[in-house]
Order: C-alpha cells, then sequence, then structure tokens
C-alpha cells in the first residue's frame, strides 16, 4: 500500500474498515497491531491511530492488557432497540427536513443520493459494498442535519447505526431495495411534503428492520 505520509492514516483506517465491514476480519476476533502494520508495510503508529478512529465509531473494542478486538455482531435486542430507536426519530425527523428544505441542501442530498448510486464498479466488492455503508449514514445524516435538530442528528450519529447493521447484511441484496426507497424520500422532500417525507422514512426503515432480519435465521 503506497500512500503519502497525510494520507497514510485515513488509508490505514480504510483498509481496516472494509475488512470489518465486510466480515474478513470476524467480530469478536482480536485485532493485533503488529501483524497488521506487517501486512501494510508500515509502522504500528499508523495502525493504532486508525484503530482509536475505528474504537470512537464503536467497529472495534479495546480491551487493558488484551487490546483491539472487532466489535462482536448486534444481538437480537440490540437490533430491534436501534430500529425502534430510528422510528422515534428519523420519520420525524424527515418531516422537519421537508419544512426546512432549501434549494441547496436538496442538491446536497441529491449528491449523495447519486454517489450511492454510483457506488458502482471499479473497485471490488468490499470497497463497493464499505463505501455504500458510509453513504447511507451521510445521506440519513444530512437529511436531519436540514431538519435542524442538532440533539436527534447527535443521537443517531452517536449510535453509529449505519456501520453497525451494514455488518449484518454483507451477504444479503439490499442495495438496490434500500436506493428505490431512498427514492421516494427524495421525491417528498423535493415536493416539501412532511407528511409523505415522514412516511416514506418510516417505511424505509421498516423494510430494512425486515430485510435484516435474515441474519438472525
Amino acid at each position: 500500500m503506497s500512500l503519502r505520509p497525510v494520507s497514510m492514516v485515513d488509508g490505514v483506517y480504510d483498509n481496516i474498515y472494509e475488512r470489518l465491514m465486510s466480515l474478513e476480519i470476524a467480530p469478536g476476533a482480536r485485532i493485533a497491531i503488529d501483524v497488521l502494520a506487517r501486512d501494510l508495510d508500515i509502522s504500528q503508529t499508523p495502525v493504532r491511530e486508525a484503530l482509536s478512529r475505528l474504537e470512537r465509531e464503536g467497529l472495534v473494542r479495546k480491551a487493558h492488557l488484551i487490546g483491539y478486538s472487532a466489535a462482536p455482531q448486534l444481538t437480537r435486542k440490540q437490533f430491534d432497540d436501534l430500529y425502534e430507536f430510528r422510528l422515534l426519530l428519523e420519520p420525524e425527523g424527515a418531516k422537519l427536513a421537508a419544512r426546512n428544505m432549501t434549494s441547496e441542501a436538496m442538491a446536497a442530498i441529491e449528491a449523495i443520493a447519486a454517489d450511492m448510486e454510483n457506488s458502482g464498479t471499479p473497485v471490488d466488492r468490499n470497497s463497493r459494498y464499505s463505501r455504500f455503508a458510509r453513504a447511507d449514514a451521510q445521506f440519513h445524516d444530512a437529511i436531519l442535519r436540514v431538519g435542524g435538530n442538532n440533539v436527534m442528528r447527535q443521537a443517531l450519529s452517536g449510535q453509529h447505526v449505519h456501520l453497525h447493521l451494514f455488518r449484518l447484511m454483507f451477504h444479503a441484496r439490499v442495495t438496490a431495495e434500500a436506493l428505490e426507497e431512498h427514492e421516494r424520500l427524495l421525491v417528498a422532500l423535493r415536493n416539501r411534503d412532511p407528511d409523505a417525507a415522514a412516511q416514506a422514512m418510516r417505511d424505509h426503515i421498516q423494510r430494512s428492520h425486515d430485510r435484516l432480519l435474515a441474519a438472525f435465521e
């Protein structure tokens, strides 16, 4: 991996993030800093910095005297709790966003949606999937940002919901269905229709829940 020093931590972060999201590093598995550093042919310092960022996102955990390990998968209870939380928060956030929508804000949300559509073909599946997960988080965050309630926005981002949910569904075919549901939401936001936006968000979250239930079977 040939990286300029300024981007080295970002590159290492992306590499480990993709391995975690695609389950190449299995949930609960120990992550040895020296092994990763050797594998990437770099010093241990950028590996430590990257793991520290991933720890803040809840994707890795650090235990005293043991070191880092990949976070375990969500339990069924944690999964259901997250979706209850999303259903309380995000339809209302979408309603507020439709009320507050400006042409500039809409253009920014459309750009993220287009990025998801094109999270495309040139790279391998792991990279594409990991990028889609990140863009999905940005899409939902952008809607809450337009809604303007910062407490709601911070509550959702603090849970890193999308990253944990996407780890459940690497082997599922979900992206096409999610994009169709996003399109309904975009139409409601373009039309500045609060009730339609709330309903589109509610439907999207409920369908996402139903798709991911297969992970627990």
